[in-house]
């Protein structure tokens, strides 16, 4: 990655430039690698978390925290995001963009099943989200200093950068791209982390599964006063009552569904409240090399 952000930085001429690596209490010995670079490149600053906080976004939140320039371009540690793509961003850039984010077509590596799961997953968080989250975009982009400053005003503990980063606007465009495979290692994304990830985003960014809840509540009473309606035809009318156990245990269990689908979706915004009010640091430092202070 040093190599080839270097190699861009030599064709854009008139740029200084720093490499902020943030590493997530890795256990590969990546450090003694940032060691020998920050050793032989003054520019390369180095951030090492106290342990591994989860998921790469809080290593996100201290990049952009603790970058200094102008503008600041995040990428992933795997380098399925080409850093060759950092001399478009800084054209648009230079054309009065505020924002431009990578917009994936395909992900090289990923089976037929995972590309479409991502596609449907943004189509579905696009319909939900109360702000316009661009689709196929992740965090892979290149923000103004004018956009970190509001970033950094964002203090929420579940913080989700590609979100964020439409939630707070400016002039954004999308470059198209396609994601390559993983150079080293291998993922430990699997189907359930993806799906908590899902059902995290979509909480943080809509209110719809709440209203959801209205809706089907509305809808399940009118079925109940039809069913009264209909027992109360038929006595009046016809001397008879809705006969059968079966009906009766599937009416108890479909309600008795609803209602723990209900109190399910409540719980996991109640749990989104109870993480916030406590104020946790979403990251905690363990030591810098070739940093000074936050600037």
């Amino acid at each position: 990655m040093y190599r080839r952000i270097v190699a861009v930085f030599k064709k854009l001429r008139g740029y200084d430039f720093e490499i902020l690596y943030v590493d997530n209490a890795s256990t590969d010995g990546s450090e003694t690698l940032y060691q020998k670079l920050a050793t032989k490149d003054k520019r390369v600053k180095i951030i090492l978390m106290s342990r591994n906080f989860g998921s790469p976004q809080p290593s996100f939140v201290a990049g952009l925290e603790y970058s200094s320039g102008d503008a600041a371009v995040f990428l992933h540690g795997d380098i399925q995001d080409p850093p060759e793509m950092i001399e478009k961003f800084v054209g648009k850039w230079e054309a009065g963009y505020d924002v431009v984010y990578g917009e994936r077509v395909s992900r090289k590596g990923y089976s037929f099943f995972w590309n479409t799961l991502y596609k449907g997953f943004y189509f579905l968080l696009n319909k939900l989200a109360y702000i316009n989250i661009p689709v196929n975009a992740g965090e892979f982009s290149l923000v103004d200093r004018r956009v970190i400053i509001e970033l950094r005003k964002l203090d929420e503990y579940d913080y989700f950068m590609r979100c964020l980063r439409a939630f707070v606007g400016f002039k954004q465009i999308g470059i198209k791209y396609v994601r390559d495979a993983r150079a080293h290692g291998r993922s430990t994304e699997s189907l359930m982390s993806g799906f908590m990830w899902a059902k995290m985003i979509i909480i943080n960014f809509s209110f719809k599964p709440l209203a959801w809840i209205s809706t089907i509540a509305f809808m399940v009473t009118l079925f109940s006063f039809g069913l009264m309606a209909y027992d109360l035809y038929e006595f009046m009318f016809h001397r008879a009552l809705a006969r059968g156990i079966p009906s009766i245990v599937i009416l108890i269990l479909f309600l008795g569904g609803v209602q723990l689908l209900s109190i399910s979706v409540i719980a996991e915004y109640l749990a989104k409240i109870f993480l916030e009010v406590k104020r946790r640091p979403k990251y905690i430092i363990q030591r810098t090399l070739n940093i000074r202070r936050k600037p």
